[in-house]
């Protein structure tokens, strides 16, 4: 799968894994459940867990392939977001989507790290 398409499937796990955790974290009104989850997956915030990651060395070698590979296939951005910070949130989601396919495990624990 390329990079896009690896963070098409990371984006929306990841916010699946956030809303179940707002949820039972007993948060139940829409609208703080939509502020909370904006707070963890903008990208923004996904960009801050991701430089964290690769900053503390958590990542091996392959899911920095798989991180890089997002990241390099973003050669576009959002308006409310300057490119560096989408490509980083992309190879975020990127790396999230290949891990969700290859290792739940390690998937589930940089979430919850995250």
């Amino acid at each position: 799968m390329n990079g896009l398409a690896l963070a098409f499937l990371g984006d929306a796990y990841y916010e699946l894994f956030v809303r179940k955790y707002l949820i039972s974290e007993g948060i139940t009104k829409i609208h703080e459940l939509h502020q909370q989850k904006v707070k963890y997956t903008s990208s923004v915030a996904q960009t801050k867990i991701i430089t964290y990651f690769l900053s503390e060395n958590i990542l091996n070698a392959e899911e920095i392939t798989y991180f890089k590979k997002g990241r390099n296939s973003a050669h576009f951005g959002r308006k409310n977001v300057d490119v560096l910070t989408y490509q980083m949130a992309t190879g975020f989601e990127s790396l999230i989507g290949y891990l969700m396919h290859n290792d739940t495990k390690r998937c589930e624990y940089l979430m919850q790290l995250g």
